[in-house]
């Protein structure tokens, strides 16, 4: 919740107030959580529910009905939606149908967002969990299924990026160096090459200028100082619209 919406409003602590989905208020608001009164009981039974291995429910439809369960009891003041969409992750993490937290739904659920809320609300107004389900399934599989295709675009790229890498001769080494980097921060100044790698300034520039020529760089500011350059043909795997605003804020500040 750090430098988020919501890192004011008690991050991590349970509600000890009335909190609303949608509207201005409570009198126009398209639903009302429980109170606060009741949330120790309701996240009490929840976690009981995760846990409950005497009840035969495939672990899909276990998160499905779970994080239906979470969004509706609403527990914090804000943030709910963010840790109930982590909470499917680390549930799948630790019941060993995910090796790696590599399945977000944020992006599905963000996509059909009209339709995410209509299911949920479908529950909440005639108990159609059945409706929830399907839609929650169908965003497991378009997400597993995109995932792995983003994976194997990765690993293409990479085997292409060496392969140019190579013709750096001497400069190799450091090449590869840099490109495993890029892979967990795609954006980078010339003084972040020097410090990852602990190499000049000046070897940092002539490496950034080789990268540029091999199109593995792309620099977005279009100034002559204080330049950002970007690792694009890998953001584009993630995203085919990113702006030059987005991928700046990709750029880790300072400590």
């Amino acid at each position: 919740m750090s430098s988020a919406r919501g890192e004011h409003r008690h991050p991590g602590e349970i509600r000890k107030s009335q909190n609303w989905i949608g509207g201005s208020n409570l009198k126009n608001a398209v639903f009302i959580p429980p109170t606060h009164q009741e949330l120790p009981e309701l996240l009490t039974d929840l976690e009981t529910f995760w846990h409950n291995e005497k009840v035969a429910i495939p672990h899909l439809i276990r998160t499905a009905i779970s994080h239906y369960q979470f969004e509706t009891i609403h527990p914090f003041l804000d943030g709910n939606g963010r840790i109930g969409r982590l909470l499917i992750t680390l549930y799948l993490v630790d019941k060993k149908l995910l090796t790696k937290p590599t399945l977000y739904l944020s992006d599905f659920f963000e996509r059909n967002r009209g339709a995410y809320y209509d299911a949920l609300t479908t529950v909440r107004t005639s108990n159609d969990i059945e409706h929830w389900i399907k839609f929650f399934l169908t965003g497991v599989s378009e997400t597993a299924a995109g995932s792995k295709q983003t994976f194997e675009g990765i690993v293409a790229l990479r085997q292409r990026c060496e392969e140019r890498i190579l013709q750096l001769g001497k400069r190799a080494p450091k090449g590869q160096a840099l490109l495993r980097q890029l892979y967990s921060q795609p954006v980078m100044t010339a003084n972040d090459v020097a410090t990852r790698l602990e190499i000049t300034h000046q070897s940092a520039s002539s490496l950034i200028r080789a990268f540029e020529e091999m199109e593995i760089f792309q620099e977005i500011t279009g100034r002559k100082k204080d330049r950002l350059f970007v690792f694009s043909e890998y953001l584009a795997l993630f995203t085919s619209q990113i702006s030059p605003r987005q991928i700046r804020r990709l750029k880790p500040k300072a400590t």
